[in-house]
């Protein structure tokens, strides 16, 4: 399933929990691991009331529209989570254990439930991403390093320098 169509699909999932769809968006949109997704608190989704951005790097990254739809959707239902622990923890994705954040391994388990390949989905994603602006850029906005996004525009055969 090509990389592009892959995102509208599972958004447009609605018999797929709100989590997991937010959690893939992550990944085939901004190439974001499982590590640094579950690391994620709320205060890192930067609702303005017109946009809404999430801090995954700096500066924070903006979603488009139909994942602003689904991350504002997730963020209202983790009111309705059932431990009293998971609705009060400031994790984005709490874990079972009380102030823990979710485990990546798990997260993993979620997304390919889903038919999202979580380091496929990623890789493609930064790939797409270093070929559309400068690698410094993108790098510094998503949180990787200088020097990663640098190689992986060079294996993804982009000229940027």
């Amino acid at each position: 399933m090509p990389r592009l169509n892959l995102p509208s699909q599972v958004i447009n999932q609605d018999q797929t929990p709100l989590r997991a769809r937010v959690a893939a968006a992550l990944v085939l949109l901004y190439a974001q691991p499982a590590t640094g997704i579950v690391r994620l608190t709320v205060d890192d989704v930067i609702d303005d009331g017109a946009t809404v951005n999430v801090r995954l790097g700096d500066p924070p990254s903006p979603l488009p529209e139909p994942v602003v739809d689904l991350v504002r959707a997730y963020v209202q239902s983790r009111q309705h989570l059932p431990y009293a622990s998971s609705r009060s923890s400031p994790w984005l994705f709490p874990g079972r254990q009380p102030g823990q954040p979710m485990n990546p391994v798990s997260l993993q388990v979620h997304l390919r439930k889903i038919g999202v390949p979580p380091q496929r989905g990623r890789i493609s994603a930064i790939r797409q991403l270093v070929l559309q602006a400068p690698a410094p850029v993108i790098a510094k906005a998503l949180g990787y390093h200088d020097k990663t996004a640098t190689r992986l525009v060079t294996e993804a055969g982009g000229t940027w320098s």
